[in-house]
């Protein structure tokens, strides 16, 4: 895919010039962080039939870009959503959003400590309540969970590493095992394990 644009994404070059101006105004850990969910993203989906690698990447590149506006918490979300959207980058947006909620009991939770305002928690749960989850919404919130600033690791690490800075609460169990069933279904659409495709997974993770 040379073009992403009429697909609601920009191209790839377009992309990482997105996030280079982002982490000149935001330059923490949140990029490389960014840069491996990215990877992880166009790896698996090159094993995954009926995805594009490279708009899986691009996605990948860009979920976190409502960071480029400061430590602003959980609203990095619709921070993101409303600068991709302005942009014209509507699937960008809807990553955005979606990455950081999940499903549980019919409802849409938003996880981790709402820090926005109530009507933009609303206009969140309402967009994705509305929105069909695919392949590539289930992608993205997966590498979000493989992913450290300093590499690939085990997604057991990587929860934990997010309770300890963020707390936890009623949802966190509900999210951990949606995580997984996530981590399943691409398991059993690849045939082997997320792993196997992500260099230095091990190392990483023991800090070998």
């Amino acid at each position: 895919m040379k073009n992403c644009i009429g697909q609601g994404v920009p191209n790839l070059e377009d992309a990482k010039l997105i996030l280079m101006e982002a982490e000149k105004l935001n330059p923490t850990p949140w990029v490389n962080h960014s840069l491996y969910v990215a990877e992880a993203a166009k790896l698996i989906a090159e094993q995954t039939p009926n995805m594009d690698s490279e708009l899986a990447y691009i996605l990948g590149l860009l979920h976190d870009i409502g960071r480029r506006f400061g430590a602003n918490g959980m609203r990095h979300n619709i921070e993101g959503y409303n600068y991709a959207v302005e942009k014209g980058y509507d699937l960008v947006g809807r990553i955005c959003l979606s990455h950081t909620a999940f499903m549980h009991e019919g409802q849409v939770i938003i996880v981790g400590k709402w820090n926005g305002t109530e009507e933009e928690h609303d206009f969140i749960v309402d967009y994705l309540s509305k929105t069909e989850e695919t392949d590539y919404d289930k992608l993205i919130k997966l590498c979000d969970y493989t992913s450290l600033h300093s590499g690939f690791t085990l997604i057991e690490k990587r929860l934990v590493d997010i309770a300890i800075r963020g707390g936890i609460n009623e949802y966190t169990i509900p999210r951990w095992k949606s995580t997984f069933a996530i981590k399943n279904y691409f398991e059993q659409k690849i045939g082997k394990s997320i792993y196997e495709l992500l260099p230095g997974v091990i190392e990483n993770t023991f800090e070998l």
